[in-house]
């Protein structure tokens, strides 16, 4: 995969979440800040605590996501949310259609796919395996793609450091996870990647959360039919749909809000850490919401995911302030 060279350190304007590739791997991504700059100071405790609510909200959102499962299969369950936080982000966002080319266009397809791509395999995943682990095994595509983009040495510690992990989680073997949700989690986690990188394309051709907006609504289209298929008329029933409601809120609506409102007065290395405590908060929420208790083996392997995603991002948060200019 192809990443455009680093050059300075920020986030994408139209989708928060994406700032963990924007640190990681697309740093170059500060252009498209949406207030143009990021500030480099310590981050104070107010936009640290929004990013570690969005977080909650994401992973408590994808708990609720397993309950709903059951009543309208994991392609339902993407659908619904991915319809219905459209309807809420273009309600909101009024994205202008006009003044646009092709090629913008072809990003907000590529960056809509990779959206509705990334949703189908985790939720496929978390039918099948625990969400701590499914997630742990999500964030090894951002990871990857930090160690591919930095091309250094110590990239290749941190990447050992992540598959002593995922060896950890396995127990030898996918088979104790169920191989075929450890593959849709390893699948989600590539195409997180390239949601990272037509996320960053995607904030710096359209204004605000415009071609967030644009990019779910296509992403919305894509899973209908697959949606339609699964669960028919399941997608309507007013209960079905009030959780689908919260999944949408709790999972792409509400914390996009937070983070991007935290990065406005937080720099994205920083941001990038505290998003490499997905995983726990994952096994955190399967823990209190689906009853899913962690082996302490299997809490070794997320500890040791979450330390090579920590790892990753201050390596390449040094290397910038090292390579930026002096003032």
């Amino acid at each position: 995969m192809n990443t455009p060279d680093r050059k300075s350190w920020g986030t994408p304007v139209n989708d928060a979440r994406a700032a963990d590739a924007s640190a990681v791997a697309l740093p170059e991504a500060a252009a498209a800040h949406p207030r143009g700059v990021t500030r480099r100071g310590p981050a104070s405790a107010g936009p640290v605590a929004l990013v570690v609510a969005g977080a909650l909200s994401v992973q408590f959102g994808a708990a609720v996501a397993v309950l709903l499962i059951p009543r309208a299969g994991a392609l339902g369950v993407v659908t619904l949310r991915l319809a219905l936080a459209a309807v809420v982000l273009l309600l909101v966002c009024r994205p202008r259609l006009r003044g646009y080319g092709r090629s913008d266009w072809g990003t907000v397809v590529a960056f809509g796919t990779a959206m509705a791509a990334m949703n189908i395999c985790i939720y496929q995943a978390i039918d099948r395996i625990p969400l701590g682990a499914a997630v742990t095994l999500e964030v090894l595509g951002p990871l990857v793609l930090s160690v591919v983009a930095s091309r250094r040495l110590v990239s290749l510690v941190w990447a050992g450091l992540a598959l002593g992990g995922v060896v950890l989680l396995s127990g030898g073997g996918f088979d104790r996870l169920d191989p075929v949700g450890a593959g849709f989690a390893l699948a989600a986690g590539a195409m997180w990647a390239a949601y990272i990188v037509f996320s960053a394309r995607t904030g710096r051709r359209f204004p605000q959360a415009d071609g967030l907006a644009l990019a779910m609504a296509f992403g919305a289209v894509v899973s209908l039919p697959l949606g339609i298929v699964e669960a028919g008329a399941k997608l309507t029933v007013p209960s079905t749909l009030a959780l689908g409601l919260a999944v949408a809120l709790l999972s792409s609506v509400l914390p996009y809000t937070l983070e991007l409102i935290a990065l406005r007065r937080l720099p994205a290395p920083t941001f990038a850490v505290l998003m490499s405590l997905e995983p726990a908060i994952a096994a955190l929420a399967g823990f209190l919401v689906l009853h899913q208790a962690l082996s302490v083996t299997d809490a070794l392997a997320i500890a040791l995911v979450i330390g090579a995603s920590m790892g990753a991002v201050r390596s390449q948060a040094a290397r910038a302030a090292s390579r930026a200019p002096s003032d």
